[in-house]
C-alpha cells in the first residue's frame, strides 16, 4: 500500500481500491491499548499505521483498501471519512439493511431493536480505519459478510466495551450473500459516492 501511495503522490499513478480477504489476524491501529487485546495467542497481531484501535480481519469479511488522491478530490478529511461511511451505508441498503452512524462510535451500526431484537441493542457491521499521507488515503473499511464472529472475542473491538454494543454480519442478520455479491454492491455504491 505504501508503495502505491507514493506512486500516486509522486508519479501520478492511478487511484485504486483493493477488495480483499485476510487470513485470520488482529490488527492494532494507532490508538490501540494493550489491555484491549484479550487473547494475543489466538491469531497473529499486526500493528498498523491506520487510525483506530484493535480489530479482527479474516475469512468472510470484505476489506476495502482505498487509495485516493485527496488533492484532486478535496482536502477535507472529515468529508472523506463521512464518504467512506456513506459507501458502506449505501452498500448495506442494497441488501435491505439500514446501516447507521453513531455519535462517538466509529464504524457503521445496525439497530437490532428495529429488526425485532432487544431494544437498545446495536451491533457493528463495518469498521473504518484510515491513514492519509501527503493527501493520499490508504487503509479503509471492513464489512462483515459471514466471518466467524467468535473471533472478535479475542479483542475489545474498536475499544467498545458496552454490553449492548456487539458485532454482527450479513449472515448473522439472516442475509445470504456471497463475497462476490458484496463486491458488486461495493463497486456500484462507490461510484455513487466517490465518482469514477
Amino acid at each position: 500500500m505504501e508503495t502505491r501511495v507514493a506512486a500516486i503522490r509522486e508519479e501520478g499513478a492511478p487511484e485504486m481500491v483493493w477488495l480483499l480477504e485476510h487470513p485470520s489476524i488482529y490488527t492494532a491501529g494507532t490508538s490501540a491499548k494493550p489491555e484491549e487485546l484479550l487473547d494475543a495467542s489466538r491469531f497473529p497481531v499486526y500493528e498498523t499505521g491506520r487510525g483506530g484501535k484493535h480489530t479482527y480481519h479474516g475469512p468472510g469479511q470484505r476489506v476495502g483498501y482505498v487509495l485516493l488522491d485527496l488533492q484532486r478530490r478535496g482536502t477535507d478529511v472529515r468529508d472523506y471519512v463521512h464518504n467512506l461511511e456513506e459507501w458502506i451505508i449505501r452498500t448495506l441498503a442494497r441488501f435491505n439493511l439500514r446501516g447507521e452512524r453513531r455519535e462517538g462510535r466509529i464504524g457503521i451500526w445496525i439497530d437490532r431493536g428495529a429488526l425485532g431484537g432487544p431494544a437498545g441493542q446495536e451491533d457493528k457491521i463495518a469498521a473504518t480505519g484510515v491513514r492519509i499521507r501527503k493527501w493520499v488515503t490508504y487503509h479503509g473499511i471492513s464489512l462483515n459478510v459471514d466471518p466467524e464472529l467468535e473471533h472478535f472475542r479475542g479483542i475489545v473491538p474498536c475499544g467498545i466495551r458496552e454490553a449492548n454494543y456487539g458485532v454482527t454480519s450479513l449472515a448473522d442478520l439472516g442475509i445470504i450473500a456471497t463475497i462476490a455479491d458484496v463486491d458488486l454492491a461495493l463497486k456500484e455504491s462507490f461510484t455513487e459516492v466517490f465518482g469514477s
